[in-house]
């Protein structure tokens, strides 16, 4: 287990979602802002980008408005590391496939003084070449998804991590997280699952450039949810070519479906059918919008026909199963009464929002 500022990573301790800020950090006012949104949609620690020193000297005042833990994304210059430490950044991520091991040592010694820990952040793209010609062992493939490739690639990426991890233990250096991330799903997958029982440090999950949703959500969920429900990972972050909010509701939909966060609602609805007798994709759009920034964990049913319907609604702590031109109200497996298609939506969400308050 780990600490970066007052949050607890590893062990027992709930998987964290985790966002990162795709503002210019030398831009001070917008990167404040966005983690202030990151914040409020769930983020328990946020990462920024610090690619030069005076984006390094702005830390410190990012850190004076805000309320989260904050990582610093260093790669090439240790110095940078360095002077994140100095600002009061609570973690850093380096990248060993573009620091030299001396580099890593200096930024692990500030660190070390500083009591905050290093993420050794290992990726596919800045793999070292020649851990990578070793995996290979002069064998030659078609292409990226070969498996033997895939394969060769996992082997590359979790030897470069754990030579970096064996150069810190050298120094008594353990406060340490490792991820090993990306874009090919199965290539993270394995990566995962080789080093998960070769070290004691927690695991931060996450598949790199995965695109725009939906593709990145598919991708996303389907790598870290694999790992997930073998019990590998601690903390994660969604990589989308979206809004980093986004990236977070994403992050906590992924736990939710797998019951290791109960952080906010859970809405169960039907794809419909020609059973179908009122308008529900827009009744859960307007659900969804009304309860995503809820934080109380409660799981709503919104059924669109008799099939289903009066199951799923008894089952969740409150749901509608529609009939023409209406629906039936549940509430904790019990029906309450019968709503107009135009009404369902506010009294839905008024009950929502009254249980959320009172607990």
């Amino acid at each position: 287990m780990i600490s970066v500022g007052k949050v607890k990573i590893g062990g027992n301790n709930p998987v964290v979602v985790q966002g990162m800020t795709k503002t210019d950090t030398e831009d001070v006012r917008a990167t404040v802002e966005e983690i202030r949104r990151l914040v409020r949609a769930g983020a328990k620690i946020v990462r920024i980008a610090v690619p030069t020193v005076r984006a390094a000297n702005s830390v410190s005042q990012i850190k004076n408005q805000v309320d989260v833990p904050i990582v610093a994304d260093i790669h090439f210059n240790y110095r940078i590391a360095i002077e994140c430490i100095d600002k009061g950044v609570d973690k850093v991520r380096i990248n060993p496939g573009n620091m030299h091991k001396e580099e890593i040592l200096r930024v692990a010694r500030r660190a070390k003084e500083a009591h905050i820990p290093l993420r050794i952040g290992v990726n596919s793209g800045s793999l070292e070449e020649n851990l990578l010609r070793k995996s290979l062992n002069g064998e030659r493939t078609r292409g990226y998804r070969e498996e033997r490739y895939r394969h060769a690639v996992a082997k590359a990426m979790v030897e470069s991590a754990l030579q970096t991890v064996r150069l810190l233990e050298e120094k008594n250096f353990t406060d340490i997280v490792v991820s090993l991330k990306s874009s090919d799903v199965l290539t993270t997958v394995l990566s995962y699952q080789l080093i998960s029982d070769k070290i004691p440090y927690p695991l931060h999950l996450g598949i790199t450039a995965t695109g725009p949703s939906p593709q990145g959500v598919i991708r996303s969920s389907i790598g870290v949810g694999l790992l997930f429900a073998q019990g590998i990972g601690d903390t994660l972050r969604v990589s989308l070519t979206d809004d980093s909010v986004e990236e977070v509701r994403v992050g906590y939909q992924i736990l939710r479906s797998l019951h290791l966060s109960e952080a906010g609602p859970t809405l169960v609805s039907c794809p419909t059918c020609g059973r179908c007798k009122v308008n529900l994709k827009s009744i859960v759009k307007k659900v969804f919008s009304g309860i995503e920034n809820i934080r109380f964990p409660l799981t709503v049913a919104v059924m669109g026909c008799e099939v289903n319907g009066p199951g799923e609604a008894k089952e969740a702590d409150i749901g509608i199963a529609c009939t023409r031109g209406g629906g039936v109200l549940f509430k904790k497996g019990k029906r309450i009464k019968r709503l107009k298609e135009e009404d369902m939506v506010d009294v839905l969400l008024r009950e929502i929002k009254s249980k959320a308050s009172y607990k």
